[in-house]
């Protein structure tokens, strides 16, 4: 590590912490040759394969950005995009893998996704998997209905934006 005030090409550390979500190392250095100190921050590359084949570093950032895209208008606060970002990154970065295809990326978003927000669940998996037609949402939709538990009027079929007299016509 060159020192960044006097460029030498070596440092000696001096300290060394994991940050608060432990996915980095705080180091602290100091110069042997000028002496000042100086402070690193180290994580482990993550590299995301897109579909042309490109690589890029995992970005939670991007992450957030897609998701906030499909939590257009629903009562989702940046706290809680936040909180999914980080859920995501720490699911992908437990797979122990250094690099994983946006398809993996994706999955890794529809579980908190389905958890915050049941319509921005159905929004981003309908770009996800590529919803062509009507009967995509209703199977979609039917999953949902088998998978959570019964919800009093008002509650699951609100949330997807289906009148509840829509929903006991089923």
């Amino acid at each position: 590590m060159h020192c960044p005030f006097c460029r030498h090409p070596d440092s000696r550390v001096v300290d060394s912490r994991t940050t608060d979500d432990g996915a980095s190392i705080r180091r602290r250095r100091q110069c042997p040759d000028c002496g000042r100190r100086f402070t690193t921050v180290e994580t482990a590359s993550l590299m995301v394969i897109k579909r042309s084949g490109v690589t890029e570093p995992f970005s939670r950032d991007k992450v957030i950005a897609g998701v906030r895209k499909a939590c257009q208008g629903r009562p989702v606060t940046e706290d809680a995009l936040a909180q999914l970002g980080q859920r995501v990154e720490e699911a992908v970065r437990a797979t122990g893998s250094a690099e994983l295809s946006t398809h993996d990326v994706g999955l890794a978003i529809l579980g908190p996704l389905q958890d915050l927000d049941l319509v921005a669940y159905l929004r981003f998996a309908s770009v996800y998997r590529a919803f062509d037609s009507l009967e995509d949402f209703e199977r979609a939709i039917r999953e949902l209905r088998e998978q959570l538990p019964p919800q009093t009027p008002g509650g699951l079929d609100e949330d997807l934006g289906v009148p509840a007299s829509a929903a006991a016509a089923d």
